[in-house]
């Protein structure tokens, strides 16, 4: 059932390779229970791993993935992981140096997809060193340097496919300026508070596929913040869920899928994995996708406030 769930839930990059559609995102945990979550979700189904040198927890993602590749559960070539280039690692000169070190902490001779994590550079520095400073300083790298310097990772076979995170319309087009190698993807915060649709359309024109982070609102960061909507908790979306008897969560993956739009939800519960997974077996009908767009406010959870007066901070443009 699984092998036959993966062949037929992805989508085909614009390089060839094929990410499978629904992900597991690890940012914000830590140590044995990355561990666990890494076997749990091969266990249930998931082919697909999105991680970053900045959650600082790939050593443990990449245990988790060796764990079942050693029992036999998959090949290594059955998995999809992605990893990101942190802001600290933007000078040309070591964005090689950054992804072998994601390497190594993984296990891995290489990633399927790797990303600049944001546009913004900073003091070259690594934040997990001892006796690093905690006071984020900024750099005037430019991305596009950076970028020509992730073109060489595809080509040594480091990475499959190289992408973009929290880029803006602006920035993705100098990028496009540039390239030899088309972004395969770009990463963005989207759920139904913040759609994306201008975002999702441009990337589409140019042959790049959205993946959504924090599809669900990122309820676990700021489940304690009262300025802060609960989207899965939001009636209208749980009058749909009883309508197709699915549960908000998994209304909300279909609609972003049935969009063209990858997702990572992030989970470390076993049950909820599953959950994340059986969204394949029902259609949500053209109404009530439009239903679930109209919810767009524009609200974003993930505002990176620490860089937020980085001249390339990407959230200032409209798009």
């Amino acid at each position: 059932m699984n092998k036959i769930l993966h062949k037929m839930h992805q989508i085909t990059l614009n390089d060839g390779n094929q990410i499978p559609v629904v992900g597991l995102g690890t940012s914000q945990e830590h140590g044995d229970v990355v561990v666990q979550a890494i076997k749990d979700a091969i266990d249930v189904g998931y082919r697909h791993i999105d991680c970053a040198y900045a959650y600082n927890n790939e050593k443990s993602v990449g245990i988790g993935i060796k764990a079942k590749i050693d029992d036999g559960t998959v090949k290594r070539s059955d998995l999809f992981i992605t990893s990101k280039l942190w802001n600290t690692f933007h000078r040309p000169g070591i964005v090689e140096h950054a992804l072998r070190t994601s390497l190594k902490n993984l296990g891995l001779d290489y990633v399927d997809l790797y990303l600049i994590h944001w546009p913004m550079a900073f003091k070259e520095v690594d934040p997990f060193e001892e006796g690093a400073p905690k006071e984020i300083e900024f750099a005037d790298y430019d991305y596009v340097p950076t970028w020509k310097a992730m073109e060489e990772l595809k080509k040594k076979g480091l990475a499959k496919s190289i992408g973009l995170s929290n880029f803006n319309k602006h920035q993705i087009e100098r990028v496009l300026e540039k390239a030899e190698i088309t972004p395969a993807t770009l990463q963005m915060e989207s759920h139904p508070y913040l759609t994306i649709n201008k975002v999702i359309e441009f990337c589409q024109s140019k042959g790049i596929h959205v993946v959504a982070y924090s599809p669900f609102g990122s309820p676990g960061r700021f489940a304690n913040n009262p300025n802060f909507p609960r989207l899965l908790q939001d009636p209208r979306l749980n009058e749909l869920a009883k309508k197709y008897s699915k549960s908000p969560a998994q209304i909300v993956l279909r609609w972003q899928i049935q969009r063209g739009v990858v997702v990572i939800p992030k989970t470390v519960h076993k049950n909820r994995m599953k959950e994340n997974l059986d969204i394949f077996d029902f259609e949500i009908s053209k109404d009530d996708m439009s239903v679930i767009t109209a919810f767009n406010s524009n609200f974003r959870f993930v505002h990176f406030q620490s860089g937020s007066t980085h001249p390339l901070y990407p959230f200032n443009d409209e798009y």
